[in-house]
């Protein structure tokens, strides 16, 4: 793998400037969430997410790539050639380049994708494979290259920075950077789900792989019970601990799948997975839906 490029968040954001100047609305797909595009429109000009970047980014190479090279193992056609078809088939479906996945041996289900726009690569745990179907697998890995479709990925990895190597050196710039971080790494998951729906094709498929997310347990999977679980949000979502969602880098759990029921009843959804009739709702209104289901998380 060749050596990562420093991450210049500087020259990025004139980038991405330059190009919606020129017409050519990077990350702006027609799948993503509005309020996940307006947070990236406001990370872009925050000094606090400038100064974080400018003081972590040199730590890259030296410390937390060195040991991703050291302790995962890379996907290819010669290694782990189901992993990585996975991979090509949701890349096409996005219409990005394949990007590079790597297993490393974690017992937490769990999936990332880090770098920069241009180098891109994605780490998934390996309870994760253990876990979960190839169709399960494509919603997940079409979820992580959601991100790199929509531009997310500098914006994660700093992030990454900041709440696992930054807080030890520069505290008193992590909070001020992290907050609208945050909000935008919640709002990006409402996108990637879009994502990862659009290639697995399959609601029910894409829900189930959110929530073993929180079972957690092979013996418990089959008598899971989707509406049941989301009656138990409706019962704590006017509890104080809704607050507790503003600082988080998620969504409530069965708020994505409630924004993903939404999803799955628009037009463009339909389309996609070649549901007749493939009529419904407008993106506009998916979004004014899915607003009002994130309404008080920021």
């Amino acid at each position: 793998m060749a050596d990562a490029p420093a991450l210049d968040f500087a020259a990025y954001v004139t980038k991405k400037k330059e190009e919606r100047a020129g017409g050519l609305a990077a990350g702006e797909n027609d799948y993503s969430f509005v309020l996940d595009r307006q947070s990236r429109a406001a990370v872009e000009s925050a000094r606090p997410i400038q100064l974080a970047v400018a003081s972590t980014v040199r730590l890259w190479k030296q410390v937390w790539r060195g040991q991703l090279l050291g302790s995962a193992v890379k996907v290819s056609d010669r290694q782990f050639p189901r992993i990585q078809g996975l991979t090509k088939e949701c890349s096409q479906e996005l219409g990005i380049r394949v990007p590079q996945v790597y297993i490393v041996n974690h017992p937490q289900m769990n999936a990332g994708t880090y770098g920069t726009d241009e180098e891109s690569f994605i780490l998934i745990h390996s309870a994760l494979v253990d876990h979960y179907s190839d169709e399960e697998l494509r919603t997940v890995i079409g979820h992580e290259c959601g991100h790199i479709h929509n531009a997310h990925v500098v914006y994660l990895t700093t992030l990454h920075y900041l709440k696992t190597i930054a807080a030890a050196f520069v505290p008193w710039i992590v909070y001020p950077a992290m907050i609208p971080l945050n909000e935008l790494s919640r709002r990006a998951e409402i996108t990637c789900d879009r994502a990862g729906m659009l290639c697995s094709k399959n609601e029910q498929v894409a829900a189930r792989a959110l929530t073993k997310l929180v079972l957690g347990s092979r013996k418990l999977y089959d008598e899971f019970n989707l509406d049941a679980f989301l009656e138990q949000y409706e019962e704590g979502k006017d509890s104080l601990g809704r607050y507790m969602e503003a600082v988080a880098t998620h969504p409530y759990l069965p708020k994505r799948v409630l924004a993903m029921r939404v999803f799955a009843q628009s037009e463009l959804y339909k389309k996609a997975a070649k549901i007749t009739p493939a009529t419904g709702l407008t993106m506009s209104e998916v979004d004014d839906r899915v607003k009002a289901l994130m309404k008080g998380e920021a």
